[in-house]
């Protein structure tokens, strides 16, 4: 672990077409993550994220985030999670995403974060008083089994704890649910799992469930993810090579049936397949 120096902090999102988070700002307070998912879309090449072992640490993050937030013009929905995982353990001892949300706060910003840990429960408390606004916690579960959840996401919490947070921050009125994604081919597509995954969010007391019935794989990405296959899962690499060469977009063979049994059960179970929003609103400066 290392700390860096940011120009900024938070970064206006470029959506094309449907927005599943309604994210306006990004905010990565990390660079790296300790979670090291087999699967993570961050390894990419385009991202220049280099080892994501390399942990960095924005020290001066917080001090940017004070100068940022009063200059928006909007106030709209800052979105944490997406190039790394705010909880990562790390944060256990750092408190940096705690200190930014105490940020958000302060200055009455709406907030949805994307984690994979159980760490996000510390945080209820200042979680309650964001959510008079707005404010959303959705985990990622990609599979109910926690012996393989370890061996796709071999140092993040077993799915089991990502399950029992779910059900803290319901029962402090927290708006929270499930993100499926992605479901790897082969490995976590099968309709037991994701019907699993469905039922054990509805008794967890989620608001809704996201899934898209697959996993993408770029280069950088890709190489990582077939060494890892072939080491805990032999002969499924040769499945990928198969079914997708070097497409971008791969689709679970079984992607069409994933999504109609998906949409059934959550429509059964009356959970949401879409998330309610924050609608952003001109800023005046009076709230400053």
């Amino acid at each position: 672990m290392r700390y860096i120096k940011s120009k900024t902090i938070l970064s206006k999102l470029k959506v094309s077409g449907y927005d599943p988070f309604g994210i306006v700002y990004n905010m990565n307070l990390y660079r790296g993550c300790q979670h090291q998912c087999i699967y993570c879309d961050s390894r990419s090449e385009c991202y220049q994220l280099g080892d994501l072992r390399d942990i960095r640490v924005k020290e001066n993050a917080i001090d940017l985030l004070k100068k940022e937030l009063p200059s928006k013009r909007k106030k709209g929905t800052v979105g944490t999670g997406s190039m790394n995982d705010p909880y990562m353990p790390v944060e256990k001892e750092l408190k940096l995403t705690r200190q930014a949300l105490e940020q958000l706060k302060r200055f009455q910003f709406p907030v949805h974060i994307i984690t994979k840990s159980d760490l996000v429960t510390r945080d209820i408390d200042l979680l309650k008083d964001i959510s008079k606004i707005y404010a959303a916690v959705s985990i990622t579960i990609t599979t109910s089994n926690d012996e393989l959840s370890k061996k796709i996401e071999p140092s993040a919490p077993k799915s089991s704890d990502r399950f029992k947070a779910i059900h803290q921050l319901s029962q402090k009125g927290i708006y929270c649910g499930v993100l499926i994604s992605p479901v790897l081919p082969f490995l976590t597509d099968s309709l037991d799992n994701i019907v699993s995954l469905i039922h054990k969010a509805k008794e967890s007391g989620a608001n809704y469930v996201l899934m898209w019935p697959g996993m993408t794989q770029r280069q950088g990405q890709r190489e990582w993810y077939y060494e890892q296959l072939d080491k805990h899962f032999p002969g499924v690499k040769e499945k990928y090579i198969q079914e997708f060469a070097n497409e971008y977009g791969c689709s679970s063979p079984n992607a069409k049936k994933l999504y109609d049994v998906y949409q059934m059960k959550c429509k059964e179970l009356r959970l949401a397949t879409k998330m309610e929003f924050y609608r952003e609103i001109e800023l005046q400066g009076e709230l400053f």
